[in-house]
């Protein structure tokens, strides 16, 4: 059942307002000032992808323990069993990320980790094979960040039924969350859960992403646009009933960002909601086409016109340096590269992926080096227009175009993330 859709969101608004007012809490924490300034400081910041919700491009290795029909955490918990998935992905929470990360983050001059979740780390549904614990890591890391003086985004990353139908959702193919109530029930637990459990430690955990991309732009395959704007509302009115400040942060459900003003904003009778878009330039043919100088213009004029000006703090939560979808498996396990043509689906050949489908970021042609840290300067620059940017992704398994661990070390992403070789290419 598809829940009702939103006719005048100013009274959806009061209607969460009273809900609200009449809640009673099991959690609560009293307000209190912001533990980060988004008015009048930058976000600069980074996702740990791939860690507790995996993607076969940042882990191929882990996929392909799991046989040819891994291509999620789904299939691959499926394949593997609850044992031997419950040891593999313990061993892969407990290594992939450490506090040493933490603090190489904050000595780069960043502020900010986003940290995917999937659901199933905290309210699994009935005959799912996924493996919980994830939770207990998330916990390790809050810490991590406190003592590195880094502030947290806790993203929900994957919902029942899934919202995109990406593997990064947790299960690819079909768009089902909000075609049942029950799914956007679960989603709204997990997120009383995950409120809960990290309000107290609103001096790290400023801010909860209420779901990571929902898929708005497909028709009916795809997220109703008014059943995501309810969720949105209900999600807020969750986060009010335990914690007064923490921010509520609103994926653009890839709407263009503009539209989004005067939904929730300053004069809506809500507060604290950011909005997060998200920017890439290799899952389409004609982007992937454009030479460096085109690539650089793109990302400025992204950053000038599409987002902002908005009514509320604006990130541009996901995007990268990578000017290829050669990363293997970036597309999907067991789907090819757009850009040297095994993709299908009409994709014409821009050249070989060898070298950049798999390898270290210090074996590129000093070239490709440079032009990736000129790509990623003019989008730092771009987005730090508006209120700031979260880099896709930490570190991978060899991912030369994504892996921002490997970019500092290699000199292709500032370090500090002020420095510029390449100043003024938005101006």
């Amino acid at each position: 059942m598809i829940f009702s859709k939103i006719q005048k969101p100013a009274l959806a608004a009061l209607a969460c307002l009273l809900a609200v007012a009449q809640a009673v809490p099991t959690t609560r924490v009293e307000p209190r000032s912001l533990s980060f300034d988004y008015n009048n400081y930058k976000v600069r910041g980074v996702n740990l992808g791939g860690w507790l919700v995996l993607e076969p491009w940042i882990t191929p290795s882990l996929f392909e323990r799991g046989g040819d029909t891994a291509v999620d955490e789904y299939t691959l918990t499926q394949c593997l069993g609850k044992d031997a998935a419950h040891s593999l992905l313990s061993q892969h929470w407990n290594s992939f990320i450490t506090a040493g990360d933490f603090q190489q983050i904050s000595a780069a001059g960043m502020n900010h980790v986003r940290i995917p979740v999937g659901y199933w780390a905290v309210s699994p549904q009935p005959g799912d094979p996924y493996v919980s614990g994830q939770l207990d890591i998330l916990d390790q890391a809050i810490d991590w960040a406190r003592a590195a003086n880094l502030k947290v985004i806790v993203d929900l990353h994957g919902a029942p039924g899934s919202q995109n139908g990406f593997d990064n959702s947790g299960r690819r193919g079909t768009i089902n969350w909000d075609k049942d109530r029950s799914h956007v029930n679960a989603t709204l637990d997990v997120l009383s859960s995950l409120i809960k459990r990290y309000a107290p430690h609103s001096d790290v955990v400023t801010a909860v992403e209420a779901l990571n991309e929902p898929m708005t732009v497909m028709g009916d395959s795809g997220v109703d646009l008014n059943n995501l704007k309810q969720f949105y509302y209900d999600t807020w009115g969750r986060v009010r009933e335990v914690n007064q400040d923490t921010v509520l942060t609103l994926h653009d459900g890839f709407q263009d960002i503009d539209s989004w003003n005067g939904f929730m904003g300053q004069n809506s009778g809500v507060w604290n909601v950011m909005m997060d878009t998200h920017h890439y330039e290799v899952f389409d043919n004609g982007l992937l086409a454009d030479n460096i100088d085109q690539h650089v213009q793109a990302a400025c004029t992204f950053g000038k016109n599409k987002v902002g000006p908005t009514d509320k703090w604006t990130i541009v939560g996901e995007w990268t340096g990578a000017m290829t979808d050669c990363a293997k498996y970036l597309n999907g396990r067991g789907v090819g590269a757009r850009w040297d043509g095994s993709y299908g689906q009409g994709s014409s050949t821009h050249g070989s992926c060898s070298g950049y489908a798999h390898g270290e970021v210090t074996a590129l042609p000093g070239s490709v080096r440079s032009d990736i840290r000129r790509f990623i300067e003019a989008q730092l620059d771009a987005y730090e227009s508006r209120s700031g940017w979260v880099y896709w992704t930490w570190t991978t398994e060899g991912a030369p175009e994504w892996d921002m661990k490997r970019q500092l070390a290699a000199n292709v992403f500032p370090n500090p993330v002020t420095a510029r070789q390449y100043p003024g290419q938005c101006n």
